[in-house]
């Protein structure tokens, strides 16, 4: 049969169409591959070249390299047109020890490393592996490393993310200064609270008490704040078409675990001589006690000083927190969540729920430790450091600045979700991405 000239002349045009059919698939295809990002009524909307999948959902892989331990956090978003992102869904795992327990063999660090990222691989669709962003902000446990240790891990880290399926930067592997720590948690906080762009809401304030650093961070309604607080402590950053200005600073080696080495009289990184122990008041006269620090490992013994335990013990923390921190007038008006170490020692002693945290004032931290170094001798625990440990906690939050009747909330979780700074990096990474150039 032959064929007309009218379908003859059809086909030139059919190839077109075909040809340039295939030409944005082929560029969609690109974009995907290349993290589009672009705006949609001032709003920024993520992925949306995403079309043969669900463009309203997106994932982030954040890994948080703490003092004691490395954990994954996998955040599911959703965002509908000219709305900020919203949480759908968290997967969260976590391993010991901390990356910089391998600072003198960096190797050792890439098992772990390769076995979150396979809890990152089952979570997240294969088709959208390309462009999810894959993060790992290491905290004070690195910060506190000699900088040559410490930037050997992070290559040995950027090595296996590199290798990996995901949409990976060159900065995909940094240290995160304590500054950034705090405003990340301050963002988590007031994003779960419903607080972070909600006119009508008072946004919280946010403490969190680490191994190696403790942070501050709240959003100043003062002059005087801004006007009055040392150089370091106000910040400003954007985020998803705002700014913020913050009072947010790290102290670093106020973590619990330094802090502790402090009291003591040692230093991070110097081993005691061959026969040299910590002798302290804050352990029962006699006791003696091995503690592993930062792969040192101290020995303690307790001493009779002569007065009862907590005195005795409370004049060494008190004697170390002089003059290190800052206080600021305004947060005794402000409402504060306490995470990490506020939380876990405050559910050791009963005074929040274990699961489900609670409120206390500062004074309950101090009344427990009182009552903890008091039956010391009668009551043993398994942490002979708890009397220490509250005496350090009431101490540093009343040198901060906070009354005795100042009542904070302890959370680990709000609304199922993990209270860590590594959502509010998260956000912050996202919105970042939107410099990206193609």
């Amino acid at each position: 049969m032959r064929m007309s000239k009218l379908a003859i002349a059809f086909i030139p045009f059919v190839c077109l169409i075909t040809y340039l059919a295939y030409i944005k698939w082929h560029q969609d295809i690109k974009s995907i591959a290349h993290v589009k990002i672009i705006e949609n009524g001032g709003r920024i909307l993520y992925y949306p070249a995403l079309k043969k999948f669900n463009r309203e959902i997106f994932y982030g892989i954040m890994f948080d390299a703490g003092s004691t331990g490395t954990r994954i956090h996998i955040f599911r978003f959703k965002q509908m047109p000219k709305e900020t992102p919203k949480l759908a869904h968290e997967t969260f795992k976590a391993l010991k020890p901390g990356l910089s327990a391998y600072a003198d063999d960096p190797d050792k660090c890439t098992q772990g490393i390769q076995e979150l990222l396979e809890v990152a691989k089952k979570e997240i669709p294969e088709e959208i592996w390309k462009i999810t962003p894959l993060v790992l902000k290491a905290t004070a446990g690195l910060r506190l490393l000699p900088g040559e240790k410490a930037q050997k891990l992070l290559d040995k880290v950027k090595e296996v993310f590199q290798s990996s399926p995901f949409f990976v930067r060159d900065d995909c592997a940094t240290i995160m200064n304590g500054t950034d720590e705090g405003i990340f948690s301050w963002i988590t906080v007031n994003f779960l609270t419903d607080s972070l762009n909600n006119s009508g809401k008072k946004q919280v304030g946010m403490l969190d008490l680490g191994g190696g650093s403790t942070q501050i961070s709240f959003y100043p309604n003062s002059e005087k704040t801004l006007q009055t607080s040392p150089s370091g402590y106000i910040t400003s950053f954007q985020m998803f078409n705002m700014t913020y200005k913050l009072y947010s600073y790290s102290y670093l080696g106020l973590g619990l675990m330094s802090a502790r080495l402090k009291i003591l009289g040692g230093t991070e990184g110097q081993h005691l001589k061959e026969d040299e122990d910590f002798v302290t008041p804050c352990f029962t006269p006699g006791f003696s006690y091995k503690w592993e620090h930062a792969e040192i490992t101290y020995r303690i013994k307790g001493q009779k000083a002569g007065e009862p335990i907590y005195e005795s013990c409370f004049k060494k923390v008190a004697k170390m927190l002089y003059k290190r921190v800052h206080k600021a007038e305004e947060i005794v008006n402000l409402d504060f969540y306490a995470f990490s170490y506020y939380y876990d020692r405050a559910a050791e002693v009963n005074l929040i729920d274990l699961e489900g945290g609670g409120s206390l004032k500062l004074e309950d931290f101090e009344n427990a430790a009182k009552y903890t170094c008091k039956t010391m001798e009668t009551v043993p625990r398994e942490n002979p450091f708890l009397c220490m440990d509250l005496i350090y906690i009431s101490a540093l939050l009343q040198e901060l600045g906070f009354p005795k009747n100042k009542v904070f909330k302890l959370a680990r979780k709000i609304n199922n979700v993990e209270t860590s700074w590594a959502l509010g990096a998260t956000f912050h990474y996202i919105d970042s991405l939107n410099g990206i150039k193609h």
